[in-house]
């Protein structure tokens, strides 16, 4: 499990650590991880040429002490000084006695002074390190950093972000204004939000977490599951299962106009780890044309026969009295597409089975009475609004896919998956695969995030780097589930 804490649990650590420790050990800690990561980008150090962006305070300290170990293994390193002033003193003498040399940030003085000298050093930097502001920065940067990050991305040399990007919001994943955009990420400690979670992710890059010995809380901020968490949770036949002990997943999805949801839904069913599924809804002969094992029902949700779960909303077009008769079944039900438009917040609230409701951006900005933007830039938020509101878990599709619940606790967020999922019915795909982890037995939170992983993963195989149609998704879900088994 990848686990990511906030700005104030780890700097309480921080401190905490530094109480037990001699003046100055942690940030060594993280200078020579952040040194050690540095020196395997470049390859070779001895020769090579390296401008660390330096702002006030720790994290410009920490990139102040790499550089001097670089300096030391014969890298020409210069550090760009955006507030001399407030600039780490240890750091600073460390550098210059290692040789390093020193410029301030569109000044006059020293080597390679002046915005026109800064930029040409930037440019043809080899590495260039971002130490402007630390996991504390709100807002964007400051105007006086802006033209430094937009040379460091025109550079023809790797950007390293110290702890996170300079500019993002370390605990949302926000980006208000101008942000480093970072080829590699070097984070202390334990992983921060912001590097989990879109728009901030995009900026990062590859992330590298350094231990730097820090004791933390046993519940993070945020969690993501990795292959083993995966296969742990996976629901697996055993010799005296039979379909209904495996579990049966009712979908009640598609219409006259979108048949093609229900197929879509009942696929990922099928593939999901229920032993049955039992589809309700107008689509029944396109569904069994397609999958003839699917057990079809046209007497509405009530008379479908037994369920352990529900899937209800896809395709289904304005037929808001099935999906009230199905959010009145005291079964785990799975809210997707047209559902969550019918789905009363009221009636969802008052459930006693678990609600697990699976929007997209828009379709989450329409529940929240926002912008779409506003959605896609705080989705951390957006999620745990509108799980609190709904008293549901929430599965926020997405370019990164969280999973909040309305009780709080760690929110989930999905590593895998990749841009081609961005294609019509892939949505209802993972409906279907969730709600038969639903019925298999799996919670409203489990069900979503393994969902989600594995739906992501199968995008992958199938894609291979292509285009990929839903039911490519859907005939991939076997490999990707193989593939966490292992």
């Amino acid at each position: 499990m990848r686990s990511a804490y906030s700005v104030d649990t780890v700097r309480t650590a921080e401190r905490e650590q530094m109480a037990r420790l001699p003046e100055g050990a942690l940030m060594q800690r993280a200078a020579a991880g952040l040194a050690a990561a540095c020196a395997d980008l470049l390859g070779r150090v001895y020769g090579s040429r390296v401008v660390l962006l330096v702002g006030s305070g720790d994290n410009g300290g920490d990139a102040l002490y790499a550089g001097a170990r670089l300096a030391r293994r014969g890298a020409g390193v210069t550090a760009v000084l955006l507030a001399p002033e407030r600039a780490h003193a240890g750091g600073l003498a460390a550098l210059r006695r290692a040789g390093g040399r020193v410029v301030v940030a569109g000044g006059a003085g020293g080597a390679g002074g002046g915005a026109q000298g800064v930029e040409e050093l930037v440019e043809r930097a080899d590495l260039v390190v971002d130490g402007i502001v630390g996991i504390g920065g709100k807002g964007g940067l400051r105007p006086d950093a802006v033209p430094l990050a937009a040379t460091a991305e025109r550079s023809r040399g790797a950007v390293v972000a110290v702890d996170l990007p300079s500019g993002v919001d370390a605990d949302t994943g926000e980006v208000r204004g101008v942000a480093v955009r970072a080829d590699l990420t070097v984070t202390f400690g334990t992983h921060k939000p912001g590097l989990l979670i879109d728009p901030a992710r995009e900026y990062a890059g590859s992330v590298r977490l350094v231990d730097i010995g820090l004791e933390l809380p046993a519940e993070p901020e945020l969690e993501a599951l990795q292959h083993a968490d995966v296969a742990r949770l996976l629901p697996l036949p055993r010799a005296e299962s039979d379909k209904y002990r495996r579990g049966v997943v009712g979908i009640a999805a598609g219409s006259a106009r979108y048949p093609g949801a229900a197929v879509l839904a009942v696929a990922g069913a099928l593939r999901g780890g229920a032993g049955a599924v039992r589809y309700v809804g107008p689509a029944g002969d396109a569904v069994l044309t397609r999958f003839p094992e699917t057990l079809v029902s046209d007497q509405g949700p009530k008379h479908a026969g037994r369920v352990q779960a529900w899937v209800v909303g896809p395709g289904a077009g304005d037929d808001a009295a099935t999906v009230g008769e199905v959010l009145a079944a005291d079964v785990p039900v799975l809210v997707d597409a047209d559902g969550l438009r019918l789905a009363e917040a009221g009636v969802v609230r008052a459930r006693r089975a678990p609600t697990l409701m699976t929007p997209h951006a828009g379709e989450a900005a329409a529940l929240l009475g926002v912008d779409r933007a506003e959605v896609e830039g705080g989705r951390l938020a957006a999620a745990r609004e509108l799980a609190g509101r709904y008293g549901a878990t929430v599965l926020l599709k997405g370019s990164t896919t969280l999973v909040a619940d309305s009780g709080g606790g760690a929110v989930r967020v999905n590593p895998t998956g990749t841009s081609w999922l961005a294609t019509a019915g892939s949505g209802d795909v993972l409906s279907g695969l969730a709600g038969s982890l639903l019925a298999a037995g799996l919670s409203a939170v489990d069900a979503g995030s393994v969902g989600a992983y594995v739906h992501g993963l199968a995008g992958r195989l199938a894609a291979d780097g292509a285009p990929v149609g839903a039911h490519d998704v859907a005939e991939a879900v076997p490999e990707a589930w193989r593939n966490v088994l292992g």
